[in-house]
């Protein structure tokens, strides 16, 4: 997934830098509609910071919990785009995200292991500002900026960590809009960090109680998603 980001970003780039002739435009009027629309797919990484207390339990354990990997996820949706100036336009991205992230507890003196596989299906709506740059030929690349209220369709209780369903992202990103004759195709790399203490403490809903100490030793845990669309307008 990183060497993806990687390649797609320095294509990205250099295609922009390196476009120095003046060519025939293609849908030169595009961009000053008031209002343009389209799709997009996409692949993501999530990934959960969490912050460990250090609980120890009756019997003296101390439980710490991590999430050393990354899994590929994807999401779909749909773009709205309102002309504000030459330069701003304003987005609404209706999307959807599946996806997911392991948390691996370890108990500090004897080693054991614990897993969890925390599954996310998010319905979220992106609301961003775009900030693009003059459109040079056939390209015209962009900064974009805003926030991404999420719900989580997919929690599960009765597990060692049980998420909040609700959470709000501040979304950072670069992109490139490329016209070619019949639509525009916009690749777009964004960074998500989570507002939200994600980790719901109100266990209730377990009915083994021995799983409450995976709750007890985690403070708090705040989601960040690295994302990776591609729009076609």
């Amino acid at each position: 997934m990183k060497r993806v980001l990687f390649i797609t970003l320095t294509i990205l780039l250099a295609t922009c830098a390196f476009a120095q002739k003046r060519k025939v435009q293609n849908r030169p009027y595009i961009d000053q509609r008031k209002f343009h629309y389209g799709f997009l797919i996409g692949m993501h990484t999530q990934d959960l910071q969490l912050v460990n207390n250090g609980f120890i339990t009756a019997d003296g354990q101390t439980w710490f919990a991590d999430t050393p990997e990354y899994s590929p996820g994807f999401n779909i949706g749909v773009l709205g785009e309102f002309y504000l100036t030459n330069h701003l336009a304003f987005r609404v991205i209706p999307s959807l995200y599946f996806g997911d992230k392991t948390v691996v507890f370890k108990e500090q003196a004897t080693g054991e292991v614990h897993r969890q596989q925390i599954k996310s299906s998010y319905i979220s709506v992106p609301l961003n500002l775009k900030f693009s740059s003059e459109r040079f030929n056939n390209y015209r690349p962009y900064l974009m900026a805003g926030i991404n209220p999420v719900y989580d369709l997919g929690v599960k209780r009765r597990n060692a960590l049980l998420m909040k369903s609700v959470d709000c992202y501040i979304e950072l990103g670069l992109g490139c809009d490329f016209y070619l004759p019949f639509f525009k195709f916009i690749p777009e790399l964004k960074f998500c960090f989570g507002l939200s203490n994600l980790i719901d403490k109100d266990r209730t809903d377990l009915t083994d109680l021995s799983l409450l100490k995976f709750t007890e030793s985690v403070d708090k845990g705040k989601s960040r998603m690295i994302v990776l669309t591609f729009y076609f307008e």
